[in-house]
C-alpha cells in the first residue's frame, strides 16, 4: 500500500516485484520452471520483459504519471488544451469535437491512448526476436484497434447524440444493417444497391471468345478505325475479380487502354468450387496464362504478344513466362508488373499471418483438394488495416445506423474469389514462406523456374503506400529479371489505388528514374517526380512495342466465336460461403 513520504520510485519498485512474483507463480502453475523457456510467445514476452526490471519500471512510471496529468485536468478542459489537441496528427476515430471539449470522453480518450502506448511499449522493449516481437506487435495493435471507446455506444459522444437526435432510431437500423450483414457474411463498406457487374462496373464492351474450365478470356472492342498490330493480354490476380481494372468508364485502365488504340485480351478467373478444387500452380499457368497466349496469337496470327500482369497475376505471368522458354516458345513479346513481388524476403504486414503450423492444419487438403474461401481471404487483407476496413464501418454501420457511401472500389473489394487449397498453399508456402522464387527452388510442371532467362523487355510498377506489396520488395525484382530493357516506375498511394490512378483525373504523381541501382532508397532519392497518372508512362512504353497501326479487327475469328458479351460469367459468380467453402 502506498505510504505518506513514499516516492513513485519505491512504490513502482514494489509493484514491479509483485509482479515478478505474480508471473513466476504464474509459470509454476503452468508446469514452467526456471529452465525451461516458456512456449507460449505471451508468457515469453512476460518472462523478458521482468527480467529487464529498469525497463518495466520506467515504462510504470511514465504511464502512471500520464495517468495523474489526466486526472488533474478532468475537470479542468480549457481553450489551450483543446488547441492543443487540435494540433496532433489528426486520428479519425475521435473527429468529434466532444472527444476534446467534453471531460468525460477527453479522458477517455487520452486515457485509451495512453494505455494503448503502453502496451506498446511492453513488447518493444521486450527481448523476442524481430520476427517474433513483429508479430506480437500486429496482433497487440488488432486488441487495441477493437478496444477503443469510439467502438462503443455509450463512449462515443457522437453515436449517444445521434440516438437522441433520432429518438433511438440510429441503433434500431444498425441492428438492422448488422443482421443484414450477418446474413450476407460480411461487413458492408459501400452501398451496393448502387452497383452491378455488367450494368455500371465491368462494363467496357467486348466479348468472351475463349472459355475452359478455369479461364473466360474476353476480347474487347475497338473504339477506333485502328489498332496497334501487337495485342495486349492482360493478366489480374486470381484471388480478385478482374474488374479492380474496369470498374466504370471514368476509372478504367481496360477502356483507356482500348481507347488508346491496343487490341486488348483479359483472363477472367474461375471462382473455385468443387469442379477444380484440386488445381494447382500447373493449371493456373498452364490453363490460365499459357491457353490465353495460345488463344490469342491464333484469334490474332501474330507470334509474340505484350503481357501485363497485376499482383499474384504477375507471379503466375512470370513463371508461365519461363516455362514457355523452357519449352522453346517464343510467345512473349513484352512484360509488365503492376504491385508484383517476386522477392517475398520482406512482403509486408501480412508476414503476421505467416505460420508453418497454420498451414499444417490444411495439410490434407493441400493433397485431396478443397475451396479456401475468399472471405477468409478478404477478412485477412482487411485486417492488416483494421482502423479503415472493420471498425470504420462497424461505427457507421452499426452504432450510427448510416448507410455507407457509394464507392465502386469498396463494392469489388467485397466480391469475393475462392481458391483452391493446392494452389493456396502454394502461394503460401513455398512462395511466402520459402521464397523459393528467387531461391531457385520453385518448380513448375517439374521445370526449375529461372528468372534470369527472360530477356524481353519488362515494365515493372510498384505503389509507394503499398502495405500488401512493399514498393521496395517489388523493386527487387530488378535484381533477379537479367533483361537488359527493365523500366521501374513508383506511383503514389496503396496496393489498389495506386493502380487505379485514371488519367481522366490525373491526380497523384510518380518517380522514374532510368538507373537501376541495387539499393530502392538510392532509386528513389534520384528519382524525378512526374505530376499526374503513371498510366500515361506506361502508355507510351507499351505504344514503343506494339509494331504499327493496323485495321480495327472484329472479335473473334472463325475458330474463337463470340461465346458470350463481356463482362462474361466467371466474373459475375458469387464465392461461395465460408461454410460451403469449408465442405466443397
Amino acid at each position: 500500500m502506498f505510504k505518506p513520504g513514499q516516492n513513485f520510485e519505491e512504490l513502482f519498485s514494489q509493484i514491479a516485484n509483485a509482479n515478478q512474483s505474480w508471473f513466476q507463480n504464474l509459470l509454476n502453475h503452468s508446469g514452467h520452471d526456471a529452465a525451461n523457456k516458456p512456449t507460449n510467445p505471451f508468457l515469453d514476452m512476460y518472462q523478458k520483459f521482468f527480467d529487464h526490471t529498469q525497463s518495466y519500471l520506467t515504462s510504470q512510471n511514465q504511464f502512471y504519471q500520464e495517468q495523474l496529468a489526466m486526472w488533474s485536468k478532468f475537470c479542468d478542459i480549457n481553450q489551450a488544451s483543446v488547441e492543443a489537441e487540435q494540433k496532433k496528427p489528426a486520428d479519425r476515430r475521435f473527429a468529434d469535437p466532444d472527444w476534446e471539449k467534453n471531460p468525460f470522453f477527453s479522458y477517455l480518450k487520452q486515457s485509451y491512448l495512453s494505455v494503448s502506448k503502453q502496451l506498446f511499449d511492453f513488447v518493444s522493449k521486450s527481448d523476442m526476436d524481430e520476427e517474433t516481437k513483429f508479430r506480437m506487435e500486429f496482433f497487440m495493435r488488432q486488441y487495441i484497434d477493437a478496444i477503443s471507446p469510439s467502438n462503443f455506444a455509450l463512449t462515443n459522444p457522437e453515436v449517444v447524440k445521434t440516438m437522441i437526435d433520432t429518438h433511438g432510431k440510429s441503433l434500431a437500423d444498425g441492428m438492422r444493417n448488422m443482421m443484414d450483414d450477418v446474413q450476407n457474411g460480411y461487413i458492408t463498406m459501400t452501398d451496393e444497391t448502387q452497383f452491378e457487374v455488367g450494368g455500371n462496373l465491368a462494363s467496357t464492351a467486348g466479348a468472351v471468345v475463349f472459355r475452359n474450365e478455369l479461364i473466360e478470356l474476353i476480347q474487347y472492342t475497338p473504339t477506333g478505325d485502328k489498332v496497334y498490330e501487337t495485342p495486349l493480354l492482360i493478366v489480374p490476380p486470381c484471388i480478385n475479380k478482374y474488374y479492380i481494372l474496369d470498374l466504370q468508364e471514368s476509372n478504367s485502365m481496360v477502356k483507356y487502354l482500348v481507347d488508346q488504340g491496343y487490341n486488348v485480351f483479359l483472363v477472367s478467373w474461375k471462382s473455385a468450387d468443387r469442379s477444380i478444387k484440386s488445381f494447382r500452380w500447373e493449371e493456373y499457368a498452364n490453363l490460365g496464362v499459357i491457353a490465353a497466349l495460345d488463344s490469342v496469337r491464333k484469334i490474332t496470327n501474330k507470334e509474340k504478344i505484350n503481357t501485363l500482369g497485376y499482383c499474384v497475376g504477375g507471379i503466375i505471368l512470370t513463371t508461365a513466362a519461363v516455362l514457355l522458354k523452357q519449352r522453346g516458345l517464343d510467345w512473349i513479346n513484352s512484360m509488365g508488373h503492376m504491385t508484383t513481388m517476386l522477392d517475398h524476403t520482406e512482403p509486408g504486414d501480412i508476414k503476421a499471418f505467416l505460420d508453418r503450423d497454420l498451414m499444417k492444419l490444411r495439410e490434407a487438403k493441400k493433397h485431396t483438394g478443397g475451396v479456401m474461401s475468399g472471405r477468409i481471404i478478404s477478412q485477412t487483407f482487411s485486417a492488416l488495416r483494421a482502423n479503415e476496413l472493420v471498425w470504420n464501418y462497424w461505427v457507421n454501420n452499426y452504432l450510427l445506423g448510416k448507410t455507407p457511401q457509394k464507392f465502386d472500389l469498396l463494392y469489388w473489394n467485397n466480391d469475393t474469389v475462392d481458391l483452391p487449397v493446392p494452389m493456396h498453399s502454394v502461394l503460401m508456402e513455398r512462395l511466402y514462406l520459402d521464397n523459393a522464387l528467387v531461391k531457385g527452388e520453385f518448380f513448375v510442371d517439374g521445370h526449375k523456374i529461372d528468372l534470369s532467362i527472360l530477356d524481353f523487355p519488362i515494365y515493372l510498377f510498384a505503389a509507394q503506400k503499398d502495405h500488401i506489396v512493399p514498393w521496395t520488395s517489388a523493386y527487387k525484382s530488378t535484381w533477379y529479371l537479367k533483361s537488359p530493357n527493365i523500366r521501374f516506375v513508383l506511383g503514389a498511394s496503396g496496393h489498389t489505388a495506386g493502380v487505379v490512378n485514371p488519367v481522366t483525373t490525373d491526380k497523384r504523381n510518380y518517380w522514374v528514374n532510368d538507373q537501376l541501382v541495387e539499393d530502392p532508397a538510392a532509386w528513389f532519392h534520384n528519382a524525378t517526380e512526374m505530376p499526374g497518372s503513371w498510366w500515361k508512362d506506361m502508355n507510351q512504353w507499351y505504344a514503343a512495342l506494339s509494331g504499327k497501326q493496323v485495321k480495327a479487327p472484329k472479335l473473334g475469328s472463325k475458330d474463337f466465336p463470340e461465346l458470350e458479351v463481356a463482362p462474361g460469367g466467371y466474373v459475375k459468380a458469387r464465392a461461395l460461403s465460408i461454410i460451403e467453402a469449408e465442405t466443397a
